[in-house]
């Protein structure tokens, strides 16, 4: 029986990329999306059109409750979650001296409360069925931090906190949980920046001399997800074209 796989933030960029990868290789694949997203239903027939067979869920993963109704749906109506990957992330970039509770409180809880409210859902039934991957999508920008991003560099870095903790906590019952770093990967909000920042502000500081592809992120995530990487948890795993290393 294929084994299901949520995936957090989906529709677009890196989610979309980990979406059909899961797919190619099997997976029945559930992502979620914002309440009231007026494209998603337009994303989610253009994707099955394509052959794909996405099922997709409104969710907002910073509230514990909607993320508990959200997975008890899925599991209705799908079945269990043996995947699970935890990519929903925003950013309110500013300096501190200009940030405000607000911007700080979006950011953590749709970054890293949503880690735990979507995990919480999951967890139990991996442990008690002896299976289960769990990957964060953290950042580059988590492990080495970045100017005007304290409340996302602080909820990535929490992400790997979590993941350490939490692979102690079910390694017996054949359950891993990792974290993903990627650096810039070319999605349409990192191409949205003027070419003249990407060449003079971006390149320079990537070894590789370009932008990751979101293939590249998703075929990690794969990895992760699949029986090959029984031995990997409690990693924290850099995708970043040499920008940062540790």
């Amino acid at each position: 029986m294929a084994r299901v796989a949520l995936v957090t933030g989906g529709m677009g960029g890196l989610g979309e990329s980990i979406c059909v990868k899961l797919a190619a290789l099997g997976y029945k694949v559930v992502t979620t999306h914002s309440p009231g997203n007026s494209k998603a239903a337009e994303w989610l027939q253009t994707m099955n059109n394509m052959g794909y067979g996405f099922k997709a869920y409104p969710c907002d993963v910073a509230d514990f409750d909607a993320c508990k109704a959200c997975v008890d749906e899925i599991v209705k109506d799908i079945g269990p979650v043996d995947v699970l990957v935890n990519n929903a992330g925003i950013t309110r970039d500013m300096t501190f001296k200009r940030m405000t509770k607000a911007d700080w409180d979006a950011v953590i809880h749709t970054n890293l409360d949503s880690v735990f409210n979507m995990t919480k859902q999951v967890m139990d039934g991996m442990v008690e069925r002896k299976w289960g991957r769990v990957i964060n999508v953290s950042s580059v920008n988590g492990i080495k931090g970045a100017f005007g991003q304290t409340n996302y560099a602080a909820a990535k870095a929490g992400m790997h906190g979590f993941t350490k903790a939490m692979a102690l906590e079910v390694a017996k019952s054949g359950v891993t949980v990792n974290t993903i770093s990627p650096g810039y990967i070319g999605t349409k909000m990192v191409m949205a920046i003027p070419q003249e920042v990407l060449d003079s502000k971006i390149l320079p500081h990537i070894p590789v001399n370009r932008l990751g592809k979101p293939e590249e992120i998703a075929g990690l995530v794969a990895y992760l997800s699949s029986e090959e990487a029984a031995f990997v948890t409690g990693a924290n795993i850099s995708i970043n074209g040499g920008q940062h290393m540790f």
